[in-house]
């Protein structure tokens, strides 16, 4: 981080760099020399810069810099006397044995004795170096110059008293020491530096900033007094801030440069930079109104006057404004946590800025006397407001148990910062001190402050993060009555036998129609009951209002629950059941239109929220208004809230998406009804009137009527797949039309080089209107259309070159690709249009043959045929007259010119009289050619002998001029390709990812994408990434370090990219060096160094972007051109030596934080907020640590950050812009294919649909680019409560979205991404996800946004967000519902008796209704939007293939198998907890993972569930197979035997040799090891099967008593097994008692009692009666088999009875198994280890039965090569010779 907490100093590890944001620990040195800095520990930071000094001096004078190695040791023994810090004793003896050496060898140089010799050179030292380099020095080297002098003083100082300093070094040291700030390292702007002041502050704007923050003369100053640290010399208002509230000196001076950068970057836009010399009111109050836009709608919010309005007397209101902007960023860039609490800001701003402004008007110091001043030192601010408030956050925090505890048992970030109350905290000033009364436990309004009270209760806020699945009904209540209405009206249409909705004008039907009101009072009434129990931890912190609000629908809702029934019965002429009981309980009230007047009445509050919903732009005015009766009238409907508010839409936009969902809903309920509902009508109504006489199951329910039990098995997993198909429904109709919408915004318009050939004549004119300022391209003299295309081609020709360079410098390109894609340069009299040489390659060849075909007299024709072509054409012209150039250049005779001006005039003359045929043999053209080509060889050849290659030239041009010759050029060596490349270069760039970027930078010029401003125009930005422990560069040693399969990381590497391997080769002139190849392996993984080379990109870009608007200047330079005038001008001032920046450990700003941050929040988002301080601009792009940037997608940055500006005239300004990924690991494996391939679909189609026309795009991670100061005054980049806010990324944009920001994609843009490419990296990611969206279902966020939003508008969150996953959750549960109800209609002989109904039978409506739910299963979904997106990119034969190859791939497992995890890690986290962030790894991964390890990550997930489905399809099959007929049927139960494969095989299948004999058999070794060993404190997981298994179920350890009752309710569904089967068994005889289900009990009770016989047996006999032990164990074995048989021969017990006592018995000890563990805090030791040991026996079963058919595929050769074709498919079409990297046969021949 780039603070540090404590109290005094040691360097922070890690600094910020001089590129905006970015964080790296990296070795440092101050001199060249760094072998002792290099040995310092991190206990001692600061020895090495004392090193560092010694070093730095070591050849100017060493017996000083011995003596600063002695005073190194000195300190060294003061820090740690003991030396018990890690290496710190070998760094003293290392400094000892060196002194000792330098003792009497080094002699003093200046003076006799050491003590003169360190004043003399420190007195030299000041004055060559300090005093006179102030005039003659960069503000960097005074900055070294004085850490070297202090250093030198420290050293002084030991050396001899302070007494005995001559006068002179004592003057210079307090010289020194007075200017201290102004010799300090500077970041951007050397403000106060001393030394040569940089171009950069001599920039107009940057002047009249800075004299601004000047304007200091009226301000009241501070009175000194003795005990105050603070300087007292105020230069500026930052300096004034600091005396009044003593804010860090780090803070000031990096806010200090942050406002001045911000002011000149405003400023600077349009102007005319000679005609201004001050900062005018415009740009201060842009900048005003953006901070303070929040902070003024919270005082609005809160009643309150802003106090920013306020203006004392006698002063400027710029000045003012400053001053409070000042003061704003100074709190703000202290804050430190606080600043994810946007509203706590501002209450602090608040009263500060009164303080302000009562010192301005009363021109005293606030408190300040005649003896005494305001702060005493410079963390008074920090002291006294910030930490105050840290400590009760984290105080807070600890209660959250590291994610272990409930969320309502704590605060976090959101409740403390939602304190509508806070002004009762009473900040007070007494004296020296600030601080807030009762801040430990802020008061609530609705309660008298007792201590005791306090400490007990729970202090929520608004809401309350309870773990259940009820908070999905809440958040999204109005779409769950929907659907449950729409399901109720459609079953009521269906039950007419016509079916017809005809059926509607029917009086007695529409009467039973308008029932579905009552079921809408019953499920608003459910609403209100979870109001108030959801939020009743939270109702102190309420209002009165707030909770009179929830009573009051909590009672309405009950009140119309019991009207409505009451009403309807009336209503009804015949009523049966309860209608009839209510009918009598009314009377005689026979008033047939009460109902429909209560219908009506009932609907009155849905009616004006309808017309509110069709007036959008009134809602919003609404919402917004602060008025009490406007307030009173949204009362009902809106809870008071300051965030939520006014997240309405324009009209136009909510018309697109409200008729999508309408379009939507109609076909979802039209299908829902005639496939799911209408069907199954019928069979219910022959079901209940059907009577079952041979019932197979003992009644536990004796008198239940209708066959209930069956009806619910029947429509049980129908209702689930009517509430989940809506979102295949979406799926269907986003990616038909998000591919739509990609068409219309020119998605794929040009995705081959054939198609870029094609309009590459066009690209010119439109990279002109794109990126060339229209001011530069405006002009009103008019040019002939040729010379604008040759003007245009020339500006364009300079980017193209460099992307095409930028290409070859990452090796994707070789030379030759790179030759014949460059534009040749053109010289300023050149009237011909040069193209590249890959859209003119054989076009001189073909031209000559259909020439030499011609017949005389076709002149017309020729040229007819050459011009058809236009980049033929183009070739002859170009060839032509490069000949004549080169011709005429190398002919020193006038004669001999005169003769070739003769000839082409001849050939001129000919073309022009349509006599060229005539008067030119074409026969002689191929000689001519070949003649040229030997000419042309000659001239590029070397030659050592002038005379030599003179006579060779000049027979040569006499062998050309005997045959006849052509034209000119300036360069020979295109030339020789135009007349000697034949081939076709259609596959010119070979390297697909060069064609891809090629492709897409050419189509994106004709995509909707605004036109870039002038660099002095464009916003300024900053690149941030969090950086924590990832790969930086990879090293030698890494590289070639051999696998357990002797495979390097380097041989792999130029296995998958051979032809980059090559490029590289060739580009090193095959040369390469160790550090060469590091770097180039370092580009092609995950790594830091990567990341930064692509963001340096943009330094690139706008180097030539300024070029290209400053053309007549002779080279650019970052400082000087008046048109560097933005902060990515300065942005580039440090890019440029980054690298060196970040080698430098000198420290910038240092700002003490309160405490440390991660203790309160996730660490990832602390990172963020902490960086982001230091960061500059008026926009922040984020990005993570596996991203890469492209030169050609950097280059369109600047017309990126005008869609900041360029919304439209009915929408608002966008606050984030999102932009689309390429995944660049798609071509490592089979599963990053798939990986690749969703990702990408996601970036693209995905989010551009969520962004156009839902409006519900978030931000979901990187490389989004944010609207900075919208989003530093509304809480950051992301959120960091714990565990709530693991997906710390889409927060960012739901509190965009609530705080009234606007998310936009963009496709024209792109920034490569890495994703993960292993089987379990992959898992492990997904489990983090839905762990994320497991959280986010209980936050406030969700829930806000999910009752704020209109209804279409919720539609779309909800299905895109945590709908996606409830919904893949409930797939699995249908399944489950599915097999257990045909489990129970089977084993009670229901099924047997439905089936043979003949009706029944031929309906096969339930098969037919599951179908949806299959696909959903089989990941069909999430292909149908990858199908359109590549059929967009790259055309649909290739989508149509990629999708083949997939599905032969086996994506299909792939998919099935994530959605189980999903399934798993969503549900369980919403139950239990458990969230936590998964560590994914970003390495390559095509290594061989272990059984064991598979079985750790996937046992409960994945083969616990999939043994289960197994074992109940294999009852099912068993015991149903006689009459079940359907093929709809097969298919169902196919679909779930292929789930069952998928969630058992598919880690295998995917993980790479797991069909390896020989790995087969070591991790058969390697398993038994890991359950044989015993578990312990400090045993970790990976070591031992009883660490796993107590961590795997560490979360029913915490979860709450809901979390258990429901893990205990859920486990008992293993029990049915049992109680179906037994009365199926042939000893059973067909009774039906409860007997035989007690009996079955008996027998496991007697399984238990053997197994704990055995345990104990061992424990006791142990090894010393062995034999003992072994007899009893035979005796026991000996008894069982004598019971079988007697039971056998007695009681009729058979072989099939003890297979199906198998599968009976099994699940129901899992059952009990799982009980045990719910209920394990209650359990004692020896039931604890029973359950653990019986926990145990079930895992050696599940591995064996898994293990099995593995071992036996493994012993068949071919099936592990046909795996590796599997997984390797992609890489085998690239090369990868992957069979021999899995084996280790290194190909010997191949160059490393």
């Amino acid at each position: 981080m780039a603070s540090s907490s404590g109290t005094k100093p040691s360097p922070p590890l890690r600094r910020m760099s001089k590129a905006h944001g970015m964080m790296f620990d990296l070795p440092s040195n101050i001199g060249n020399s760094v072998v002792d800095s290099d040995m310092v520990p991190s206990s001692l930071p600061s020895i090495a810069l004392i090193l560092r000094v010694a070093n730095e001096i070591q050849d100017d004078n060493p017996r000083v810099a011995h003596l600063c190695r002695v005073y190194a040791l000195k300190e060294a023994d003061r820090m740690d006397p003991a030396s018990s810090g890690r290496g710190v004793r070998q760094l003293k003896t290392y400094l000892s044995t060196k002194i000792e050496e330098e003792k009497d060898e080094i002699k003093c140089q200046l003076a006799r004795t050491d003590e003169r010799e360190i004043q003399l050179y420190y007195q030299i030292f000041y004055e060559k170096n300090i005093k006179e380099g102030q005039d003659t020095k960069q503000p960097e080297e005074m900055a070294k110059f004085y850490q070297i002098a202090m250093v030198l003083r420290d050293v002084l100082k030991t050396v001899l008293p302070s007494s005995q300093v001559d006068y002179k070094t004592v003057k210079y040291v307090k010289e020194l020491e007075s200017r201290k700030e102004q010799y300090e390292h500077y970041n951007i702007l050397p403000l106060y530096a001393v030394g040569i002041k940089p171009p950069i502050m001599k920039l107009p704007e940057i002047t009249v900033a800075f004299q601004a923050i000047r304007n200091v003369e009226n301000l009241p100053m501070p009175i000194a007094h003795s005990g105050s640290d603070v300087n007292l010399y105020v230069n500026d208002i930052f300096d004034w801030l600091l005396s009044l509230y003593g804010f860090q000196k780090g803070n000031i001076a990096n806010q200090r440069e942050h406002l001045i950068l911000l002011l000149a970057n405003i400023h600077v836009r349009n102007r005319n930079l000679e005609t201004y010399y001050q900062l005018d009111s415009f740009t201060i109050q842009h900048l005003t109104d953006e901070i303070f836009k929040n902070y003024e709608s919270w005082c609005y919010y809160m009643h309150r006057e802003p106090n920013i309005k306020r203006y004392p007397q006698g002063y400027a209101v710029q000045q003012l404004q400053l001053i409070y902007i000042g003061l704003y960023l100074l709190i703000w860039g202290e804050a430190s946590n606080i600043r994810f609490m946007p509203e706590c800001i501002c209450y602090i701003f608040h009263n500060m800025a009164s303080d302000v402004f009562e010192t301005l008007s009363c021109k005293v110091h606030p408190v300040s006397d005649a003896n005494q001043a305001a702060v005493p030192d410079h963390e008074y601010f920090l002291r006294t407001v910030i930490k105050p408030i840290y400590k009760v956050l984290l105080k807070e925090a600890r209660k959250n148990k590291e994610g272990r505890a409930s969320h309502s048992t704590w605060s976090n970030y959101d409740d403390l910062n939602e304190s509508e109350n806070c002004f009762m905290l009473r900040w007070r000033r007494e004296g020296e001190k600030y601080y807030f009364q009762h801040l430990d436990e802020i008061p609530l309004p609705n309660e008298i402050v007792n201590p005791c009270i306090i400490e007990k209760r729970k202090h929520k806020n608004n809401f309350v993060e309870g773990r259940t699945f009820l908070h999905l009904y809440r958040s999204f209540h109005r779409m769950w009555i929907f659907f449950v209405v729409a399901f109720q009206a459609m079953v009521i249409v269906a039950w007419r036998r016509s079916g017809s909705v005809y059926t509607v004008f029917d009086e007695g039907f529409l009467r039973r129609l308008l029932s579905i009101f009552i079921t809408s009072a019953v499920l608003n009434l459910f609403e209100g009951v979870l109001d108030v129990a959801l939020t009743f931890n939270a109702w102190r912190s309420f209002e009165f209002n707030q909770i009179l609000r929830y009573l009051l629908k909590l009672i309405m809702g009950a009140i119309w629950v019991v009207i409505l029934p009451i009403g309807y019965s009336i209503s009804v002429k015949n009523p049966t059941g309860v209608i009839k009981f209510l009918k009598h309980w009314t009377g005689n009230m026979q008033n047939q239109s009460l109902y429909n007047y209560l219908i009506v009445l009932y609907l009155i509050p849905d009616l004006l929220a309808t017309v509110l919903f069709v007036l959008p732009l009134l809602r919003k005015k609404l919402e917004l208004s602060n008025w009490r009766i406007v307030t009173l009238v949204m009362w009902w409907n809106q809870p008071k809230l300051y965030v939520g508010r006014g997240m309405h839409e324009d009209f136009f936009s909510l018309l697109k998406y409200t008729m999508f969902w309408i379009m939507l809903l109609v076909i979802k309920l039209t299908f829902s009804y005639f496939v799911e509902i209408f069907p199954l009508v019928r069979p219910t109504e022959e079901i209940l009137d059907m009577h079952v006489e041979n019932y197979l199951l003992y009644k536990i329910v004796p008198n239940v009527a209708h066959n209930v039990g069956a009806l619910i098995a029947i429509w049980a997993p129908i209702i689930l797949v009517y509430f989940m198909d809506a979102q295949i429904w979406y799926a269907i109709f986003s990616t038909l039309f998000g591919g739509v919408l990609g068409a219309f915004r020119h998605v794929g318009e040009i995705r081959t080089l054939g198609m870029l050939r094609s309009r590459f004549r066009s690209v010119p004119r439109a990279f002109i209107e794109r990126f060339l300022p229209s001011a530069h391209h405006d002009s009103k003299t008019k040019l002939s259309d040729n010379s604008i295309e040759q003007k245009n081609m020339a500006i364009f020709s300079q980017m193209w070159n460099e992307f095409i360079c930028s290409m070859r410098e990452e090796d994707l390109i070789s030379n030759k690709d790179q030759e014949l894609l460059l534009v040749p340069c053109s010289s300023s009299d050149d009237s011909v249009i040069r193209w590249p040489l890959f859209l003119l390659a054989s076009k001189i060849p073909a031209a000559l043959n259909i020439a030499k075909d011609s017949k005389r007299k076709e002149d017309a024709k020729l040229i007819k045929l050459i011009n058809s072509d236009f980049y033929m054409h183009s070739a002859v012209v170009e060839c032509y007259k490069t000949i004549k150039c080169l011709i005429d250049g190398l002919l020193e005779d006038e004669a001999d010119k005169k003769i070739v001006l003769k000839i082409y005039d001849e050939v001129s003359n000919s073309l022009q009289q349509g006599k060229f045929l005539k008067e030119f043999k074409m026969s002689g053209m191929p000689l001519l050619s070949v003649k040229l080509e030997r000419w042309l060889k000659i001239l590029m050849a070397d030659h050592w002998d002038d005379e030599i290659y003179k006579a060779q030239i000049t027979k040569a041009l006499q062998g050309i001029m005997d045959t006849v010759t052509h034209d000119v050029m300036i360069n020979g060596q295109k030339l020789h390709f135009l007349l000697t490349f034949k081939e076709s270069a259609a596959d010119v760039p070979r390297n697909s990812e060069a064609r891809r970027r090629i492709t897409f930078f050419a189509n994106s010029l004709f995509m909707n994408m605004p036109t870039a401003p002038k660099v002095s125009d464009m916003r300024s930005f900053s690149v941030l990434t969090p950086y924590y422990s990832e790969h930086i560069l990879f090293t030698d040693d890494e590289l070639n370090k051999e696998n357990e399969d002797g495979i390097s990381t380097l041989f792999y590497l130029q296995k998958i990219y051979p032809d980059e391997w090559t490029n590289f080769r060739e580009r090193m002139h095959y040369q390469e060096s160790k550090e060469d190849i590091c770097n180039w392996a370092t580009y092609r993984g995950q790594t830091l160094f990567r990341s930064v080379r692509g963001m340096m990109y943009y330094r690139k870009a706008l180097e030539l972007q300024c070029a290209l608007e400053l053309p007549n200047h002779n080279g650019i330079h970052l400082y000087g051109l008046p048109i560097l005038m933005k902060e990515r001008r300065l942005l580039m001032e440090n890019l440029k030596n980054l690298f060196t920046l970040f080698l430098s450990r000198e420290e910038i700003y240092r700002i003490k934080l309160p405490g440390p941050p991660t203790k309160i929040g996730e660490g990832k988002p602390e990172n963020q907020n902490h960086a982001l301080i230091f960061t500059r601009g008026e926009a922040l792009q984020t990005i993570d640590m596996n991203q890469d940037n492209y030169f050609e997608e950097a280059f369109k940055m600047r017309n990126v950050l005008e869609e900041f500006e360029h919304s439209c005239r009915w929408q608002r300004k966008p606050t984030i812009l999102g932009l689309r990924e390429h995944i660049f690991t798609g071509s490592v494996s089979s599963l990053a294919w798939f990986m690749s391939n969703q990702e990408t679909s996601f970036v693209t189609i995905g989010q551009r649909f969520l962004a156009s026309p839902l409006r519900v795009r978030f931000h979901y991670g990187h490389p989004d680019i944010f609207d900075r100061i919208f989003h530093i005054t509304r809480g950051g980049i992301s959120k960091a409560s714990k565990t709530i806010n693991l997906s710390e990324d889409i927060f960012a944009g739901f509190n965009s979205t609530l705080r009234g920001g606007y998310i936009t994609h963009h496709d024209y843009i792109q920034v490569g991404k890495g994703r993960d490419v292993g089987m379990n990296q992959i898992s492990s990611f997904e489990a983090k996800v839905a762990n994320g969206n497991g959280e986010q279902t209980l936050s406030r966020d969700v829930y806000r946004l999910g009752c704020r939003f209109d209804f279409f508008r919720m539609l779309s969150f909800y299905f895109t967000t945590v709908g996606f996953y409830f919904n893949s959750m409930v797939t699995v549960l249908t399944v489950y519902l599915f097999l257990y109800g045909r489990l129970y209609l089977v084993m009670s002989g229901m099924e047997k008796e439905i089936l043979e109904n003949s009706i029944i039978n031929q309906n096969k409506s339930l098969e037919a209704a599951l179908i949806p739910q299959s696909l959903f299963q089989m990941g069909l979904l999430l292909v149908l939007p990858m199908l359109m997106e590549i059929s967009l990119e790259k055309g649909f034969r290739s989508a149509l293939a990629d999708f083949i190859i997939m599905q032969l791939q086996l994506a299909s497992v792939f998919f099935t198998f994530q959605l189980g995890t999903k399934a798993h890690y969503f549900g369980r986290t919403i139950l239990h907890g458990g969230s936590k962030y998964r560590a994914t790894g970003r390495g390559f991964v095509v290594f061989h993972a272990k059984f064991a390890d598979n079985y750790r990550l996937y046992s409960r997930s994945h083969f616990v569930k999939g043994f289960e489905l197994g074992i109940l399809l294999v009852v099912y099959e068993v015991y149903g197979v006689s009459y079940r007929r359907s093929s709809l049927y097969l298919f169902i139960t196919c679909s779930i035997w292929f789930l069952v494969g998928s969630w058992l095989f598919a880690p295998f299948v995917f993980n790479p040799s797991g069909f390896d004999w020989q790995k087969t058999v070591d991790d058969w070794a390697d398993w038994k090891r890991w359950m044989g060993f015993r578990g312990g404190i400090g045993i970790q997981p990976e070591k031992s099967w009883e660490s796993w298994w107590e961590r795997e179920h560490e979360h029913l350890k915490y979860t709450n008593i809901r979390g258990r009752v429901l893990e205990i309710i859920l486990a008992l569904r293993f029990f049915v097994y049992q109680y179906g089967i037994v009365y199926h068994l042939d000893i059973a005889h067909h009774s039906r008692s409860w007997r035989v289900y007690g009996l079955s009990w008996g027998v496991i009770a007697a399984v238990f009692l053997l197994s704990k016989i055995v345990s104990v047996g061992r424990q006791l006999l142990g090894m010393e009666l062995e034999l003992v032990f072994r007899m009893l164990k035979a005796f026991l074995f000996l008894a069982c088999l004598g019971i079988t048989i007697l039971l056998s021969k007695t009681n009729g017990l058979t072989i099939s009875d003890l297979l199906a006592a198998v599968l009976a018995f099994l699940p129901t000890g899992w059952g009990i198994l799982l009980i045990g563990q719910a209920c394990r805090p209650w359990l004692k030791g020896l039931m604890r280890n029973f359950m653990k040991e019986m926990s145990r026996a079930y895992d050696y079963i599940m591995a064996l039965l898994l293990f099995m058919p593995i071992a036996i595929l493994s012993w068949l050769p071919f099936v592990s090569e046909f795996q590796t074709r599997i997984l390797f498919n992609q890489a085998f079409s690239r090369g990868l010779q992957i069979s021999i990297i899995l084996a280790g046969r290194k190909d010997k021949s191949s160059p490393k």
